[in-house]
């Protein structure tokens, strides 16, 4: 059979050695570390003292304004500190730090059940917002703008994304198979905010059991179709989606609704469909924990806030360890602080080992020109000629003629380059250069 797919893009070693393997909650750590600043946005405000006694469940800091989510709390406990702790990023941003109580269960204290069959458009997209949820694909951007389109665009169709094309990441495929149901509520609640008219579900042709399972849970619903495309590294990119499923380009520097599309992480959709019927906040998220440098890999339920040290520790962190990498190792980041907390945006936990970096390649050769990098660019650039001007610092010369900013970081040039430059490295600083130039 022949599924549909972009040209170029590259194949990767699998390595999802966890996808047979049942989503497993995780216990609470000794310290909850709750950070309030989103990747984008506004931090949130904290609404508790130090000393104060929580609630699983309980909110602990608001909204400030239209691009912020409140925060809940992960465990029954008591807020310890208010302050500032480490990000990913080994950047001290405002935290609250909360303790479980000894002995704590993970029932949820405090929710609010609502009749979302009686909500109006306006009251889910709130209430989306309310429940702080965040994009759980990686990029956390705030879902209930992602769902509110900007004025004057109408959008038809509601995109899942279910293809979880990195390696090891099998996260999104377990909660495929077990909260389809989820996802089926999530995407009606989705469609009657949005007004879209179909929804469309992908999931690549390595995730079979999840498409069958997805096709029983959806039934006779018309509105709804489960679409197969090819297994191809980054086939989850927006913009690869969009021109396998439709043949259509999202415009450089342009929204998926200006071609009427929304396309949202399929377990975000899945949180929705979980979460807001019952009022309850997003407390806790799946991450595949996977990499020859642990001894227990699998998808844990994991509190946020839980700092990566305990959790590798839970899973038997050994001696073969070299690299910790936070998301896939295609486009994810090493980690140098393992103090740093579990965020609603981390979908995986990769820990390599000696062998594994080696398949990766780290010794760094001149470019031979022989355009490996230009076949594999799913966007069709020129990562060569990039990689030659970002060594110069012509950085305004790549965004200006060699469209710089169409690209997504996938990482597919910097995996087939034989010379192992770091192109991905070089276009990332080349944004963030013009970034600080045009402020």
């Amino acid at each position: 059979m022949v599924f549909r797919t972009f040209s170029h893009g590259i194949h990767p070693p699998e390595a999802k050695h966890t996808a047979t393997l049942p989503i497993q909650r995780f216990p609470f750590p000794p310290n909850l570390v709750m950070l309030l600043a989103p990747n984008i946005g506004k931090a949130s405000r904290p609404i508790v003292r130090e000393g104060q006694e929580v609630l699983r469940g309980q909110k602990i800091a608001e909204v400030q304004g239209m691009m912020s989510v409140p925060v809940h709390a992960p465990t029954t406990g008591v807020v310890t500190r208010i302050g500032e702790s480490l990000n990913m990023d080994g950047v001290m941003a405002p935290a609250i730090i909360l303790q479980p109580y000894p002995g704590s269960d993970q029932s949820i204290q405090v929710e609010t059940p609502v009749d979302v069959d009686s909500l109006t458009p306006a009251q889910i997209i709130q209430g989306i917002q309310e429940i702080g949820m965040v994009g759980l694909g990686g990029a956390a951007f705030h879902t209930h703008v992602k769902y509110s389109p900007p004025s004057g665009k109408k959008v038809h169709t509601l995109v899942l994304n279910g293809c979880e094309c990195e390696p090891y990441m099998t996260a999104d495929h377990r909660v495929m198979l077990e909260q389809a149901q989820d996802v089926v509520t999530g995407s009606r609640l989705i469609a009657k905010a949005t007004g879209v008219e179909k929804i469309v579900i992908a999931v690549e042709s390595n995730k079979m059991d999840a498409v069958e399972t997805l096709k029983k849970a959806i039934g006779n619903d018309p509105k709804f179709s489960v679409e197969t495309l090819q297994t191809k590294y980054p086939q989850g990119a927006e913009k690869m989606i969009t021109r396998a499923l439709f043949g259509m380009d999202i415009p450089t520097r342009g929204l998926p609704a200006d071609i009427g599309l929304i396309i949202s992480n399929v377990t975000t959709v899945a949180e929705i469909g979980r979460l807001l019927p019952k009022g309850r906040g997003v407390i806790e998220r799946v991450i595949t924990l996977a990499g020859e440098g642990i001894d227990r890999p699998g998808n844990y339920l994991i509190p946020i806030g839980t700092p990566l040290n305990f959790m590798l520790d839970e899973v038997g962190f050994n001696d073969k360890a070299r690299q910790v990498v936070l998301g896939g190792p295609m486009m994810g980041k090493g980690v140098a602080f393992l103090e740093t907390p579990v965020t609603k945006g981390i979908t995986g936990i990769i820990v390599l080992s000696e062998r594994e970096m080696r398949q990766l390649g780290h010794r760094v050769q001149p470019c031979i020109q022989c355009g490996e990098c230009v076949r594999a660019c799913p966007i069709h650039l020129n990562p060569s000629k990039l990689g030659r001007l970002a060594q110069k610092e012509r950085y305004e010369d790549m965004a200006a003629e060699f469209n710089l900013g169409d690209c997504f970081e996938c990482g597919s040039c910097s995996y087939v380059c034989p010379s192992h430059i770091p192109l991905v490295h070089l276009f990332r600083v080349a944004k963030k250069v013009n970034r600080a130039r045009s402020n």
